[in-house]
C-alpha cells in the first residue's frame, strides 16, 4: 500500500480528523504496517504497552483473563485504535488482542504516539472521549451483571 493510501485511511478515522494531512504522512512513514492471520496475537495482557494499533482492516478480540479462561469483552472493528491505554498509563497491557481472520493494522510506537498527543491537543481529547466511552460502556454492563445476578 503506498504512503498516501495510508494517509487516506487515517483520515477516515475520527481520532485523527483534525490532523494536517502532512503530519499524518509522516505518522504513516514512522509507522509500521502489520498483517495478521486468524488467531495470531497482537500483544498479551500483562505484555510492556510499547504502542499503539489503528485497525485498517479486519477485526480482533479483545480479551482479559478470569479464574474461568480468558472472557472476549469487545471486538475492535476498522478504524479504531487499540492499546493506547497501556501507553498512557504507562502500565502493562490490559487485554490480549487477537485477529479474528485477516487483519491489517498500523502499529505507531508509544514515542511517536505521545510526540503525536503533544503536538496535536486535539487528539487527546478524542483520546479522552474514546476511553470515557469504553468506560461508560463497561460500567453499563457490570451494572447489567450485577442485576442479573440479584
Amino acid at each position: 500500500m503506498l504512503l498516501k493510501d495510508e494517509v487516506g485511511m487515517l483520515q477516515r478515522i475520527p481520532l485523527f480528523r483534525g490532523v494536517e494531512p502532512a503530519k499524518l504522512k509522516l505518522l504513516a512513514f514512522t509507522s509500521d504496517r502489520v498483517s495478521y492471520g486468524a488467531g495470531q496475537v497482537l500483544f498479551r495482557q500483562g505484555d510492556e504497552g510499547d504502542a499503539a494499533y489503528v485497525i485498517l482492516s479486519g477485526t480482533a478480540d479483545i480479551l482479559v483473563d478470569s479464574d474461568q479462561g480468558q472472557i472476549k469483552i469487545a471486538e475492535a472493528e476498522p478504524n479504531s485504535i487499540i492499546g493506547e491505554i497501556a501507553i498512557l498509563c504507562n502500565v502493562s497491557r490490559t487485554a490480549t488482542v487477537r485477529a479474528n481472520g485477516p487483519l491489517e493494522t498500523l502499529r505507531i510506537r508509544k514515542d511517536h504516539f505521545l510526540r503525536l498527543l503533544r503536538e496535536f491537543p486535539e487528539i487527546t481529547i478524542e483520546i479522552l472521549r474514546v476511553l470515557a466511552d469504553r468506560l461508560s460502556r463497561t460500567t453499563a454492563e457490570l451494572i447489567d451483571a450485577r442485576s442479573t445476578k440479584s
